[in-house]
C-alpha cells in the first residue's frame, strides 16, 4: 500500500501505508460507535413522544365525557421532544457524515482494488473536520429533518384524534356551533382554541416545507465531495 502514484496532473499523490490504514480502520470503528450511540439517543426522544401521545389518547378516549385537554397539552410536549431531538441530531449528523465519507472514499476504493489514496480532497476535508469540528447543518434544518422523518406523523395523529374526540363524544356533533362549544376550555371560547390549533399545526407544516426547500438549495450547490 505504500509508495506513490501519479495524480494525472503531473504531481505525485501519496498512498497510505499499512500502519496508517490500520489507524484509519480504528478511527472508523470509533466513529461508527459514536454514531450508533447518538442514534440510540435520537430513538429515545422519539419513543418519549410516542408514549406520551399514546397516554394522552388513552386519557382522552377513556370515556364519552373525558376531557380532550390532554391531547392539546401533549402537542406542546411533542414539540419540546422535537427540539431536544433536533439538538441531538446535529451531533449525530457529525459522526454519521464522517463515517459516510470514509466509506465512500476509503473503503470503496479498497473494495475496488484501487487502494486508498491521499488525493488532497476527502482526506483534507476529513482532517479539517477533526481540527476545527463544527455542526454540518443548522438547528432549523435539523428540526425540519426530524419533523419530516418522525414528528409530522405523531402530530398528525394528535390533530386527527383531537378532531375525532370533539366530533363523536359524547354524541356525534350536530353542527359547527356545537363543535366550537365542545372545543372551549374554561373561559376560552372554542373558536380561539380551534384557531390556535390551526396556527400550531400550520406552523410545523411551514417549518417542514421551508426547511425542505433549504435542503434542496443546499444540495443543489454542494460540491462533488461534501461531509454534510
Amino acid at each position: 500500500m505504500d509508495g506513490s502514484i501519479n495524480d494525472g496532473s503531473g504531481g505525485q499523490t501519496r498512498m497510505f501505508d499499512n500502519a496508517e490504514i490500520g489507524a484509519l480502520a480504528h478511527l472508523y470503528r470509533g466513529e461508527v460507535y459514536r454514531s450508533t450511540l447518538w442514534r440510540t439517543r435520537l430513538d429515545h426522544t422519539t419513543n418519549w413522544a410516542v408514549v406520551t401521545t399514546g397516554l394522552a389518547l388513552s386519557l382522552t378516549f377513556a370515556g364519552p365525557y373525558a376531557s380532550p385537554l390532554p391531547l392539546l397539552l401533549v402537542g406542546l410536549l411533542v414539540i419540546v421532544f422535537l427540539l431536544f431531538e433536533a439538538r441531538r441530531y446535529r451531533y449525530f449528523n457529525v459522526w454519521r457524515a464522517r463515517c459516510r465519507l470514509m466509506e465512500t472514499d476509503m473503503y470503496g476504493p479498497i473494495l475496488r482494488g484501487e487502494g486508498v489514496v491521499m488525493d488532497g480532497k476527502w482526506n483534507t476535508l476529513l482532517a479539517q473536520d477533526y481540527i476545527k469540528p463544527h455542526f454540518h447543518i443548522s438547528y432549523w434544518r435539523a428540526i425540519g429533518r426530524r419533523l419530516r422523518k418522525n414528528y409530522a406523523y405523531i402530530l398528525a395523529v394528535q390533530a386527527v384524534a383531537y378532531f375525532g374526540k370533539l366530533a363523536i363524544h359524547p354524541v356525534p356533533v350536530p353542527d359547527w356551533s356545537e363543535f366550537l362549544a365542545r372545543a372551549a376550555i374554561g373561559p376560552i371560547p372554542g373558536i380561539y382554541v380551534v384557531l390556535a390549533g390551526v396556527a400550531f399545526h400550520g406552523g410545523w407544516i411551514f417549518v417542514a416545507l421551508h426547511s425542505f426547500l433549504i435542503e434542496k438549495r443546499a444540495r443543489a450547490g454542494r460540491s462533488l465531495i461534501s461531509i454534510a
